[in-house]
């Protein structure tokens, strides 16, 4: 069984210099495809169900999708919780199987989200499950603008909840279709300085390959959370299987020829975030 926590995951990536990818996931055929794609790059994986996977399917029948691809995987496969909202749907999601959850106080002022996160945190650890928290506010493209972290918010942040990662706003945006983020590496070298707790990028897609890898192996970012850039691709392939045959009807017929592409796609994603050149296996 290769059912594994974020702490798990997270620890051999900071000490070894490299990032594990968090993948938002919104069905089967994306779960299945990144799933191949980690085996394929023998690297851990963490699939991710945030608010919009949650809205369309229940958390219970999440936990149960995400936890038989892990049983059966050959990789370390992280069941995470993304932007959980409250204590409420982070027990939930424990409840439900996962082995992680994010709690996302960033928009509360820093003392409630502090003791907010604490409690999720000691609710997650008793359970031997382990929780991300987000200090400093991630925007998103076209919409709500970040707040970037405060470094001395983020030292204090990390210390009194004891989150096992911690998410961070540092230029980084949800939601952007090219990778023009611009990352402020002088406020993550400051939140460094301050905590040695392993960093997380929201928004990842928006940064570029090479930066990724760079960030991946030089600073304490050890998770990248990747949405719209496989989102965008596994849109291209259902394009494709639906164009390629206008008779086609069957919607299980299409949605599997969605499967192959989606894993060309996230192969790279995932090689990236452990060095082009490296021969290591995550």
């Amino acid at each position: 069984m290769t059912v594994a926590t974020l702490a798990e995951v997270l620890q051999p990536a900071l000490n070894d210099g490299y990032a594990v990818a968090g993948l938002v996931c919104l069905g089967w055929e994306d779960m299945l495809a990144y799933v191949a794609a980690a085996e394929a790059e023998r690297c851990p994986l963490i699939l991710q169900a945030g608010p919009g996977c949650r809205e369309h399917t229940p958390l219970p029948v999440l936990g149960a999708m995400f936890r038989h691809l892990a049983e059966n995987a050959s990789v370390p496969v992280v069941l995470h919780l993304d932007h959980g909202y409250s204590y409420a749907d982070c027990a939930t999601a424990i409840d439900c199987g996962f082995t992680s959850v994010m709690f996302d106080g960033s928009r509360k002022p820093l003392d409630e989200n502090i003791q907010e996160t604490a409690a999720i945190v000691a609710l997650a650890h008793q359970a031997g499950v382990s929780c991300e928290g987000e200090i400093g506010f991630v925007g998103y493209d076209g919409g709500e603008e970040s707040l970037g972290t405060d470094p001395a918010e983020a030292g204090r942040f990390a210390a009194e909840t004891q989150v096992d990662a911690m998410a961070v706003s540092v230029g980084n945006v949800h939601l952007q279709q090219d990778a023009s983020a611009s990352i402020d590496t002088d406020r993550l070298r400051a939140i460094e300085a301050l905590t040695d707790t392993a960093l997380v990028i929201h928004g990842g897609s928006g940064i570029d390959a090479a930066q990724r890898a760079e960030l991946a192996r030089t600073t304490n970012i050890v998770k990248f959370n990747i949405g719209t850039e496989l989102r965008m691709a596994f849109g291209q392939a259902l394009r494709n299987a639906i164009n390629s045959d206008a008779d086609r009807f069957d919607r299980l017929s299409i949605l599997k020829d969605t499967i192959a592409p989606l894993t060309d796609a996230t192969r790279p994603v995932l090689r990236g975030l452990r060095g082009q050149e490296s021969a290591r296996d995550c």
